[in-house]
Parts: structure tokens; C-alpha cells; sequence
């Protein structure tokens, strides 16, 4: 016995014993991590038993590769790749506080907007975020202190190969046994949280970088033919517009109007007494004014670029990263390049950079005549949020430009006040902070506020303007404000538990028609953010059926209730898919064995839906298909720079010249 608690001591002080002690604290970290810092549903004890397996085939596998470098090497190998794997994991974490979902190798490629958002980044820190690397901190003190001693001697390939292999093993088992749990793990991950909570963070990164390179591929591969099968499915789809609404705008201007961060539950809102959104309020109550309140969201790490890239084109967002940002070059049938047919301009409106989200690109390919980004407005300190200008002074320095542009135009705004983390001057509140003790939460509903309160300026501007009674004004919530990991304050707002029902109910966010002699009232219907471009089509006399689009029109009577969310779950009027489980729509309760067939044929068709539409972005499928009388968007015909930006810039050429 004393001979072998030697041999033991000895291997402490050989790499190996380094080694095991690096993997040790890396897998109870990890382990750790995964389990309190994210939301991954584990409700049985299969799941349970996953999630402490899973980073020790992890950490084996990859602090393994630190065996085939040599001396001193070795150590530092491994303590850079266990470096590595802490920063991999602090990022995530930091991110899913944010968004409520993971990394992506696309979200990378989205590195212009990082100084944008780089102010939201210290309201999600927490003190103990140190601990992310306390076990590296650990290692260096063992070797510093030389409480471990530096084995110089290589290891043998066959040794480091047996590691490797064993790390490999245990992942195996891992995914083998993930898959009776969970069948078809790997070929239907709509849901990141799947992988995660199945297969851990750092196979997760590995999945997610096969998945990243197999649909950059897809471009390559592509041919005519396969945009055939799209193209029947979508046809099966097409909803008949509603005689009562078609051709209701015709010839009307057109106005986006995009509500950062509003979600439904505002409307009606009332704290301290007040009403939260007193303009919207009584649009919902306007009689030539469509309020739509079963409307959700359908955005996943793209957020607000998934909402215009879907009212653009009627195709879902990407599951990985932004379509904004990856695959601005495609071919798209948008809606500024439709309507362009019918002789409308087309513009866009943005107090902030015209690189953010890749707009200045992507922009053309829709086919945009102008985009009036933060160049052509007086960007003032006290003016700005973090995300760009103020609504307020954004509106009123709007109102030239929108006067500028000929008729009928199509135009958007897109508004940032109301964004995370919801700050803003206390001098420019005109209402009190919720008490929930949560400050994101609390601002949220002053901020909210301040954007209603644009919003209202706006429509008396553009009556001055005489451009009101000309105009169909469409408003919509372009994604969540608070997430999940704000629950327990929201449940202070709402009055009651937010259950994953309930969570998913929270998605709905407001949509408004408003037209001078339209038919208003509150519609009941169940859309998403996909089904605007139909609508709007239809709204304007044009008939969509010609276009490849995946949502339908709101107001026809063969309207497609079921509406997927990019994760594979689905909402619809009868039943709600959360996770693999279905609810009865009306109640919350689980439905009972006899209806889940319906409910497994609704989730063929939201996946079906999804999984097509990847099919035409991924592989550039519109530049195989052309609508009749459809012209091709030229991207050479566009330039958004400001002319009083070259003008400035010749003018600066001709000094230096000069000067030489």
C-alpha cells in the first residue's frame, strides 16, 4: 500500500498527474456552468446524468492534444486550450444573458456591431464571473509555486492516442445515449438548447461549425431544380386575398415603423396608475386601424435583422447568425424591388451607422432606392441612445427627407430608443421606473414610454405634412425586450408564474394596420412577422401568388394559423409546441395522447416550413426563379452615400492637391 500512495505521489509530479488535474477542474466547471448559468429544461434524470458526462468526453479530447507537444510546451499547450475553452464558455454565457441563446460561427461575421453594443456588455456582468477561470489561475499557481514540477519528458503517441480515443469514446456514449432520449438529436436541431443540454457547450461549437460549413456549401451545390419543390409547396400554401381588403391601399404611400423591443403585453399596460403606451392604446381602439394581438415574433440571433429580413422577403432568418450579414449578396424578391414595379421609391430610415446588421449591402440587393442612415442626421451627445438617435429628434429630422422622396414611396424607420438596456436621461421620463427590483425591467417601461410618445409625434408631423390620409402606417414589434433570464421579475409584472407556456405567450408582439378607410378592429388571428409581406401586398392590390414566400395574408380567410418560431416550436389558434411537449392554446394544459397526432403533424409542417426556406437563402434558390414581369434587382444602380459627404470629400481632394 505504501509503495503505490508513492507511485501516486510521483505521478503528481509527472504530466499526467498535471493533466488529470486540469481535466478534473475543467469537467466540474463546466459541468457547473452549464447547469446554473443556462436554461436547458432538464427534467429527468437521463438528462441529469447527460449533462455531468458530457464535458468530461470534452475535456479529455481537447486538453489531450496538449500531449503531443513537447517539454515545457506541453503545459503551456494545455493551459492555453484550457484558456481557450474558459473564454468559449465565459462568451456564451455573457451572450445567452443577453439573447438567451449560443455563439454561432456565423454570429462571429458580425463583428461590425460590436462597438454598437459594446455598452449593454457591463450590465451583464456579475461578480462571480471570476470563477470562469479560477481553475487556470489555480494550474499556473501549481506550477509557479512548484507544487506540480515541470516533467520534461515526452509522452509516447500511443499514450496521447489512447487519450484522445478515450475522450472520443466517452463522447460516443454520450451522443448514443443522448439519442434515446432524444431521437434524430443531430438531424433536427432547430434548437441550440438541445445540443447544449444533450451534448454540452464544446460539442456544441464542433456541431455548430459542421452545421455553419455544410450551409455555406449549399450555394455551390445548388441548381434550378431545386427550387422546384419550393415553389409547389409555397403554391399549396398561397392564401386567396379577402375580397373585403384587397386593394384597400392601393396607391398608397407606405410607412414601417419598427418598435424596437415592444412586446404585446404593453399594450393596455397600466403602472402606477398610468397607462405605459397611451398612443398605442388608442390605435388598437381606432376605427380605421387593424390591431393585431395574437401576433408573434419569429427572430433568433439576427433579432431585429431577422424581423426586416422576414417583412422584406416573406422567408424566415437563418438558423445560425443573420442572413443580414452572411448573405447579403443573394438574390432576393423584396419588397422595395416589387413594388418598384408600380412605380413606388423606396427608402429607408436609420439614426445609426449604415454598416450595423450589414444594411448598407443588404439593402441593395433588396433593392432600396435610399438609405438614410446616421450621416444624414445631426447626431447631437445629448441626442443619442446607445444604439443611435433618439426617436424623438430621429422622427422630427426625418420629416425632410420623407418630404423629399417622390410618391407613392415605401419607407421604414427603424427606431433604437427602446432598446437594451433600456437607459435613458431621467430628466426625459414622464414616468415612474417599475418596482421589480430588477433594473433592466424597471427602465424598460420609461423607455417604452419615451417611444410612444414618438410615435405619437410622428403621426401629427406627417398630417402637417399632408402625407396622412395618403398613407398606410404599419407598426410592428420586431422582437422581445425582456428575456427569459428576467423571468422572475416579469412574473412581478404580469401577476402570475411564467411557466414555458406562458414564456412563449410573452413572444407575442404588437402589430397595427392603419389606413384612412380601412376597416379597423382587434383581430384575433394568429401570424407572425412572415406573414406581413403578403398582407401588405394584397392590402396595395398586388397579388402575391407569383412570389416565393412562406407566410400568408393575416386577412384571408385560408390564412396558415400555424406559426413556427425558428427553433422548431410552433404556436397556432388549438394547440402550442414548447420543447417536444404540446399545449391546448386556450388553456396551458398538456394535451392528452388522442390529439398529440395533430399536434406531430402541426410540427411536421413548422419544421417542413423552416427547413424550405433555409433551402432558398442557403442556396441562393431566387436567382433560378423569376416572376412574370418581375425585374431583377441590379445592386450597381444603388449608392447610399450622403452627397454632402462627397461633396465634403472632393472639396478635401482639391486642398491636398493643392497642398502638394
Amino acid at each position: 500500500m505504501k509503495n503505490i500512495i508513492q507511485k501516486d505521489r510521483i505521478s503528481l509530479n509527472k504530466f499526467s498527474g498535471f493533466f488529470i488535474t486540469a481535466v478534473i477542474l475543467l469537467w466540474i466547471k463546466t459541468y457547473f456552468i452549464q447547469l446554473t448559468q443556462f436554461e436547458l429544461g432538464i427534467d429527468n434524470l437521463a438528462q441529469k446524468l447527460l449533462l455531468l458526462l458530457n464535458p468530461l468526453g470534452s475535456a479529455l479530447l481537447f486538453l489531450g492534444f496538449s500531449f503531443f507537444f513537447r517539454g515545457k510546451g506541453k503545459y503551456i499547450a494545455l493551459l492555453v486550450i484550457d484558456t481557450l475553452l474558459s473564454i468559449l464558455l465565459f462568451a456564451n454565457t455573457m451572450y445567452y444573458r443577453s439573447f438567451n441563446d449560443f455563439i454561432t460561427l456565423p454570429t462571429l461575421t458580425q463583428t461590425k456591431n460590436f462597438g454598437d453594443v459594446s455598452g449593454s456588455v457591463v450590465y451583464l456582468l456579475k461578480p462571480y464571473d471570476f470563477l470562469f477561470f479560477v481553475d487556470i489561475l489555480l494550474l499556473i499557481g501549481l506550477l509557479a509555486f512548484k507544487v506540480i514540477k515541470v516533467d520534461r519528458k515526452d509522452m509516447k503517441r500511443l499514450k496521447a492516442c489512447t487519450v484522445l480515443l478515450l475522450g472520443i469514446g466517452i463522447s460516443g456514449a454520450n451522443l448514443a445515449l443522448a439519442e434515446m432520449d432524444r431521437p434524430e438529436l443531430l438531424t433536427r436541431g432547430f434548437d441550440r438548447n438541445y445540443i447544449v443540454k444533450y451534448l454540452g457547450m464544446y460539442n456544441y461549437t464542433i456541431y455548430d461549425t459542421v452545421q455553419s460549413t455544410k450551409a455555406s456549401a449549399q450555394r455551390v451545390l445548388a441548381d434550378s431544380d431545386d427550387i422546384t419543390e419550393v415553389s409547389n409547396a409555397v403554391k399549396t400554401n398561397y392564401a386567396e386575398p379577402n375580397p373585403k381588403y384587397f386593394g384597400q391601399a392601393k396607391g398608397m404611400n407606405v410607412v414601417y415603423l419598427h418598435l424596437e423591443s415592444i412586446q404585446n403585453f404593453l399594450i393596455n399596460y397600466k403602472l402606477h396608475g398610468e397607462e405605459v403606451t397611451p398612443f398605442l392604446n388608442s390605435l388598437a381602439k381606432d376605427k380605421n386601424t387593424l390591431y393585431f394581438n395574437n401576433f408573434f415574433h419569429q427572430t433568433a440571433q439576427g433579432k431585429t435583422a431577422d424581423a426586416e429580413f422576414m417583412l422584406e422577403n416573406s422567408l424566415y432568418g437563418l438558423p445560425q447568425g443573420a442572413a443580414f450579414t452572411t448573405k447579403g449578396l443573394n438574390t432576393y424578391q423584396a419588397a422595395p424591388a416589387i413594388l418598384d414595379q408600380y412605380n413606388y421609391t423606396s427608402a429607408v430610415f436609420h439614426g445609426n451607422s449604415g454598416s450595423f446588421w450589414n444594411r448598407n449591402e443588404i439593402y441593395k440587393s433588396f433593392g432600396y432606392d435610399k438609405f438614410f442612415d446616421a450621416s444624414y442626421y445631426q447626431m447631437n451627445p445629448e441626442d443619442l441612445a446607445d444604439y443611435g438617435l433618439m426617436d424623438k429628434p430621429f422622427f422630427k429630422q426625418s420629416m425632410p427627407l420623407l418630404k423629399s422622396l417622390p410618391q407613392p414611396f415605401y419607407t421604414k424607420f427603424i427606431t433604437v430608443t427602446n432598446h437594451y438596456p433600456f437607459t435613458m436621461d431621467q430628466a426625459e421620463t414622464t414616468i415612474e421606473p417599475h418596482t421589480t427590483g430588477d433594473k433592466s425591467v424597471d427602465r424598460y417601461f420609461q423607455t417604452a414610454r419615451y417611444a410612444d410618445e414618438a410615435l405619437e409625434q410622428f403621426f401629427k408631423e406627417l398630417k402637417a405634412a399632408g402625407l396622412y390620409d395618403n398613407t398606410v402606417i404599419v407598426m410592428y414589434g420586431d422582437h422581445y425586450g425582456i428575456s427569459d433570464n428576467h423571468n422572475k421579475a416579469m412574473e412581478k409584472v404580469i401577476g402570475k408564474e411564467i411557466t414555458p407556456f406562458e414564456s412563449t405567450g410573452l413572444q407575442r408582439v404588437p402589430l397595427f394596420i392603419h389606413a384612412p378607410g380601412l376597416e379597423g378592429g382587434v383581430n384575433h388571428e394568429y401570424g407572425g412577422q412572415i406573414d406581413l409581406l403578403p398582407t401588405l401586398l394584397h392590402l396595395l392590390g398586388i397579388d402575391s401568388k407569383e412570389y416565393i414566400q412562406f407566410g400568408t395574408d393575416l386577412l384571408s380567410k385560408d390564412h396558415d394559423s400555424i406559426v413556427p418560431f425558428r427553433n422548431g416550436n410552433f404556436v397556432s389558434p388549438e394547440m402550442t409546441s414548447i420543447s417536444g411537449r404540446f399545449y391546448d392554446s386556450a388553456t396551458g394544459e398538456e394535451l392528452p395522447e388522442d390529439q398529440l397526432a395533430k399536434a406531430k403533424e402541426y410540427q411536421q409542417i413548422a419544421e417542413s416550413k423552416l427547413e424550405l426556406s433555409d433551402r432558398v437563402v442557403n442556396g441562393d434558390l431566387l436567382r433560378f426563379y423569376s416572376p412574370p414581369n418581375f425585374a431583377l434587382v441590379d445592386r450597381s444602380k444603388y449608392d447610399y452615400t450622403n452627397p454632402a459627404e462627397k461633396e465634403t470629400g472632393k472639396k478635401n481632394e482639391k486642398t491636398a492637391s493643392s497642398r502638394e
